[in-house]
């Protein structure tokens, strides 16, 4: 049976996409109006399929291919090839020693007190805005996030490490600016400051390999030391570091913050997580590793923020064999679009799925719904490698910033979200934040 879907046009498919607002919102509007298999146009990608059901997903989940494409423009970062889409035998020993160091509970545990430092730093400059006008989380939690990420991956001992985070924004500015730069508008002004940022991120990395090597520090709980014990060459754990870094800094950063802006909406909710707050935490600022688990709420409101607005929109495979999804046949070399926001709003899984209802996570609840329903860090073995360690970063920053303050949406400002690489919000999420006082 013919897969359904829009006739095809003479642009591609660039306008249609460009006309919904970005590709997140089009697969929103496909899934609606033609069901949960699709077939689009988009550049790149000759035969591109959208599955937004979670059984059918099923059928697709050991796809460990990625079109490499719809990733190219990442391979200038990359000196050893891009990391984004390694074959198959290269990628499953680099994840497994990725996963080693990202999901272990040791190199948590080792980070945590680092981690909490750094939030209450930013908690502590909201205290001084407080009453003299709004924050910026978006702002704010992403290069907070990007700190975090920089202390996991090169340890705690780096030097300048605010120069360190500048030249990534710089370097992440002018790559990701090349992405979604219209088609025929001119280049921006800043790419010898790119590639001068470039080339001191790389120095910073040799630099901490180079004291590794030298049995200065010898930790794998950080991520250079892993690569270095594992034995990777230079180039590679640059590059790793680099993907690393650029795939995890914006993901706590946006969650919290979409988080934050749906609390401030739902003061109710808000108040119910205060109280899990004040009873677990009692007098204490900020949970230590071991409460996260005991802060049940906030997990289940933050797993909800997340299926509401996904960090990472969709992602994408490409197939080696042909594929039956149900009563459709997938020709091998089609690009498989999992569209995550659309997967998360599908209402045969989610009752009103345009809610705010953090008790949908309930044990109770996960229970009834199949595996896949819920994919806000992707699945199979492409799936994010860092998830473990960016659930306990944005719980913890969630517990320290809503155990000190309220939050309040900033009445008039229009919060949209727009695709850039993460979910991300036009212009900001400003909010005026207050003191609680707990108990």
């Amino acid at each position: 049976m013919r897969i359904p879907g829009p006739e095809p046009r003479a642009d591609g498919g660039v306008g249609a996409v460009a006309a919904a607002g970005g590709l997140h919102i089009y697969q929103l509007r496909l899934h609606a109006e033609y069901g949960p298999v699709v077939r689009f146009q988009l550049p790149g990608a000759e035969t591109a399929v959208s599955v937004a059901d979670p059984v059918l997903l099923e059928a697709t989940a050991h796809i460990d291919k990625r079109p490499e494409r719809l990733f190219e423009f990442l391979a200038p970062l990359c000196e050893a090839g891009n990391l984004q889409v390694l074959p198959a035998d290269e990628h499953t020993p680099w994840r497994r020693l990725l996963l080693s160091v990202l999901a272990g509970r040791p190199s948590h545990e080792r980070h945590f007190a680092r981690f909490t430092t750094l939030t209450t730093e930013v908690a502590d400059r909201w205290a001084e805005r407080a009453g003299r006008g709004p924050v910026e989380p978006q702002k704010d939690l992403t290069a907070l996030s990007l700190r975090m990420i920089c202390a996991y991956a090169l340890g705690g001992d780096v030097e300048d490490p605010d120069r360190i985070v500048t030249a990534f924004e710089e370097v992440l500015t002018e790559y990701l600016g090349r992405l979604y730069r219209a088609p025929g508008a001119e280049r921006g002004d800043n790419t010898e400051g790119a590639e001068e940022a470039l080339a001191h991120l790389r120095a910073v990395v040799d630099r901490v390999v180079a004291a590794r090597r030298a049995g200065r520090r010898v930790d794998r709980s950080d991520l250079v030391g892993a690569l270095v014990d594992a034995g990777e060459r230079p180039a590679r754990i640059r590059d790793t570091v680099m993907m690393t870094m650029l795939a995890a800094h914006h993901t706590t950063g946006v969650a919290v913050s979409w988080t934050l802006h749906l609390l401030g909406r739902h003061p109710e909710v808000a108040e119910r997580v205060a109280e899990e707050l004040d009873r677990v935490l009692g007098d204490l600022a900020a949970p230590g590793y071991a409460d996260l688990r005991r802060l049940t709420y906030l997990e289940m409101v933050l797993k909800e923020a997340m299926r509401l607005y996904p960090p990472g929109p969709y992602g994408a495979r490409e197939t080696t064999e042909a594929l039956v999804l149900g009563e459709y046949e997938i020709p091998a070399g089609a690009t498989v679009f999992y569209p995550f926001w659309a997967v998360h709003m599908n209402a045969d899984y989610w009752p009103e799925p345009e809610k705010f209802v953090p008790e949908r996570f309930t044990p109770e609840e996960v229970a009834k719904r199949p595996r896949l329903a819920y994919v806000p860090f992707g699945l199979g073995p492409r799936g994010c490698e860092g998830a473990g360690l960016a659930m306990v970063e944005a719980e913890l920053v969630l517990a320290v910033l809503l155990k000190r303050f309220r939050f309040r949406p900033v009445p008039g400002h229009e919060v949209t979200p727009i695709e850039r690489f993460v979910l991300w919000a036009a212009d900001d999420i400003r909010m005026f934040v207050s003191p609680r006082v707990s108990g």
